[in-house]
């Protein structure tokens, strides 16, 4: 056995360190493990032997052999995984399929969506069938209007919400589920604790309608006109903002008989499940169109011989258009009865198409600040008037 000196043994490392820069990228990992252990046989002053290497390399290889065969073990969890995010991995692009992609922030994937229009709009398609299968829907409450938005077929009815206990067994509600079971849609029976939580503690009468909401219609420019033999009454409201107001209006003018409902669409109240327990269900009959510009309309309305009337309460400012009474009114052509919001009443804009404008009569001396009417109030004593004068004319 041969010992070489301190300066032969550092000559020695140093040739051999360099044969081991020559050697390719494959035996890489080898060089690395046999300089290890020939530095350590060299620079130590212990005898590791053979033997005790072989040991090593042998438990080396056994742990290798044991983390096999816990990867084997995992391998069916792994595949399954890897398969059903296979297809998504192939269409996916460049940026989704790096490392770490699950915790990229929204703002950074954003960003990257941009540098990738043609996915980007692929996204856009799927977020939107997302949003049209998952439709928002509102609570309709109330025996009337349940059953009305059943049997009209106007919205998509979703489930009926029924109270449990021996209310569930009126003549009313019986016949609200009866029309729900014929229709397909599913009855649930919960407590009145919940329905007072659907119907945000408004009366519901023990019945809520989980349905699509009601939106206004809107004008068929091509839609014949009217055939009758009496002169058509349309109703038109601007920027009435309370929907209790505007329920009592719809149900008075479905009973009277207007011709037509309409209303500015900006700054009004929308045909929400209020309004149509408050109209007691008639939201659900009678269509109520909307109109971005209320202006627009009248002009064309008053092109085609429609006269425009107004409403004026009384004790106010004499204004520059003929005002009469209600009660002397006669409706003799196709008319549009304008009805303002509460508080500001008609603007500018509208009063100046008005060729007339009508006042209701009070039957006493008014205190001041009492000088007008509700507008729902209003708004049937009106359309009384203007109906019974059209049919008394015809006579």
């Amino acid at each position: 056995m041969w010992v070489l000196s301190r300066a032969h043994q550092r000559n020695f490392l140093l040739l051999w360190t360099k044969g081991l820069q020559k050697q390719g990228p494959l035996s890489a990992v080898v060089s690395q493990s046999a300089s290890h252990h020939v530095s350590a046989s060299l620079l130590l002053p212990q005898d590791i032997t053979i033997k005790s290497v072989a040991k090593s390399r042998r438990r080396t290889s056994d742990t290798f052999t044991d983390q096999r065969k816990n990867v084997r073990s995992d391998d069916w969890q792994r595949q399954e995984r890897s398969e059903q995010s296979g297809i998504w991995k192939k269409d996916s692009p460049e940026w989704q399929r790096r490392k770490g992609d699950s915790r990229v922030s929204s703002e950074l994937r954003r960003l990257s969506l941009d540098d990738f229009p043609a996915e980007k709009e692929k996204m856009a398609g799927q977020n939107s069938t997302t949003n049209a299968r998952e439709a928002p829907y509102e609570v309709v409450f109330g025996v009337a209007p349940c059953l009305l938005a059943l049997t009209q077929g106007r919205r998509r009815a979703r489930k009926l919400f029924v109270k449990d206990g021996e209310a569930s067994h009126r003549a009313s509600v019986l016949e609200v589920c009866e029309e729900a079971h014929q229709r397909g849609v599913r009855v649930q029976r919960i407590s009145k604790k919940d329905l007072d939580k659907m119907s945000s503690g408004r009366v519901h009468q023990g019945v809520c309608l989980q349905a699509s909401p009601l939106p206004y219609l809107i004008e068929d420019r091509d839609s014949p006109a009217p055939t009758g033999r009496d002169p058509p009454l349309w109703l038109v409201l601007e920027q009435v903002q309370d929907p209790m107001n505007l329920g009592a209006i719809l149900r008075s003018a479905y009973f009277l008989g207007v011709d037509r409902v309409a209303s500015s669409l900006r700054h009004s109240c929308p045909l929400s499940p209020v309004v149509s327990k408050a109209s007691s269900g008639v939201m659900e009959v009678i269509g109520v169109y909307g109109y971005e510009s209320l202006e627009d309309m009248l002009k064309v309305k008053v092109a085609w011989g429609w006269q425009v009337v107004g409403t004026v309460g009384a004790g106010g400012e004499e204004p520059p258009i003929p005002v009469t009474s209600c009660l002397d009114f006669r409706m003799t052509k196709p008319t549009v009865l304008l009805m303002g919001g509460e508080g500001k009443g008609l603007s500018r804009e509208l009063l100046s198409l008005c060729q007339t404008l009508l006042t209701i009569p009070a039957g006493r001396e008014l205190f001041p600040g009492v000088e007008s009417l509700n507008v729902s109030v209003a708004s049937g004593i009106l359309l009384h008037a203007l109906l019974s004068s059209r049919g008394s004319a015809r006579r």
